[in-house]
């Protein structure tokens, strides 16, 4: 009998992108039952995600023999964890103010987020990436970091964005050190920069909108 590498083993090697939807559901149920086993299980809960709204998705698991509130709830708790986390995709950004509500919830850390949105030719979101954690006032950002995932993605333009703990969003002279030399990276690249978005839980600063390294005709 050929031997089949466990699903973890596969994911650790391979990345959480392989799985197919019923061995994601593996992973978060952990095991089945005497009565059911996991794989079977797993069938179960996709063929109830596909057939229900999500604000019914546990009182139908729940229906499902083998799953008690604590696998329903688990299942619930990941799918809406995605939702949230992809709520971004396909946005349209019209205005510097439009990218805040996708990057706002890492204003709640002590420390420096730097995030870079990546935006197609109509400039809608195709991901946000996190490219470095640094201190309560500062990050250290790398061109590399910033332009690899808009490159993969094949983005044609992105938003710098991040957070001051501090609650002062005046930029720094390193934010405008840091946003002229990702600039003229960005040229050589071909990959253009909207803004620069600095940001607290309330309120936010653009670059674009103050005039500060670009121009509203950009």
């Amino acid at each position: 009998m050929e031997y089949k590498p466990d699903i973890r083993e596969k994911v650790l090697k391979l990345g959480i992108e392989y799985p197919l939807d019923e061995e994601l559901i593996m992973l978060i149920l952990g095991s089945g039952t005497s009565q059911m086993p996991i794989a079977q299980m797993a069938r179960k809960i996709i063929q109830t995600i596909d057939s229900c709204n999500p604000h019914e998705i546990v009182e139908r698991l729940l229906r499902i023999k083998g799953i008690g509130k604590s696998k329903a709830l688990a299942v619930a708790a990941a799918l809406e964890l995605g939702r949230r986390r992809n709520a971004h995709l396909k946005s349209q950004i019209r205005t510097p103010e439009d990218i805040v509500p996708f990057v706002q919830h890492y204003a709640i850390h002590s420390q420096e987020h730097f995030v870079v949105a990546a935006l197609n030719g109509c400039h809608e979101i195709v991901c946000i990436h996190l490219v470095s954690i640094g201190t309560v006032n500062r990050t250290l950002v790398h061109p590399r970091e910033v332009f690899t995932e808009a490159i993969r993605v094949k983005a044609t333009s992105i938003i710098l964005c991040h957070n001051h703990p501090s609650g002062n969003l005046v930029p720094s002279d390193e934010d405008i050190e840091t946003t002229e030399l990702l600039l003229e990276v960005s040229d050589i690249v071909g990959i253009d920069i909207l803004d620069h978005i600095i940001f607290d839980c309330n309120n936010y600063f653009s670059f674009l909108e103050n005039k500060i390294l670009f121009s509203q005709d950009d």
